[in-house]
């Protein structure tokens, strides 16, 4: 099951069923819509794992720099289709995304998880990631 980075058009549109257990406010049109655009202003990327020609896990991430971290991978979205997890691609995908990290010249991986996933924090945690800030926000749409 290679990992590879998912093209523009049709590419995209496969993720979105996967994505879609993430990030279940999006509907597909506003998936396409944002993935563009974030790929056009930010250099967001989706990689993916397929099995028989079915994307069972996919990551949104990007490459930045700030003064903090130097050159850093942020990953945005981490999911696997809810009845392949616990098979391998999870760890597969995110080894794949340290590999690609560390090709590129970042010097950290760093991603945000929602306080109630618990098995996700359990996951990165296990991956050897380290809970090294808290997240504040302040919702200016009411």
């Amino acid at each position: 099951m290679p990992i590879r980075l998912a093209e523009a058009g049709e590419d995209v549109r496969r993720c979105y069923p996967v994505m879609k257990q993430l990030r279940t406010h999006l509907t597909e049109s506003d998936f396409l819509a944002s993935v563009e655009r974030q790929r056009a202003n930010f250099g967001y990327a989706i990689a993916l794992v397929e099995e028989e020609e079915i994307v069972t896990t996919v990551a949104g991430f990007r490459i930045s720099e700030c003064l903090c971290d130097g050159r850093y991978l942020y990953i945005n979205d981490l999911v696997t289709m809810e009845d392949e997890r616990s098979k391998g691609h999870g760890d597969r995908l995110f080894d794949w995304l340290v590999e690609h990290a560390m090709q590129n010249g970042c010097r950290v991986i760093s991603l945000e998880s929602g306080v109630q996933r618990f098995d996700a924090h359990r996951f990165y945690l296990r991956k050897k990631m380290k809970i090294s800030s808290h997240h504040f926000s302040l919702d200016l749409i009411h």
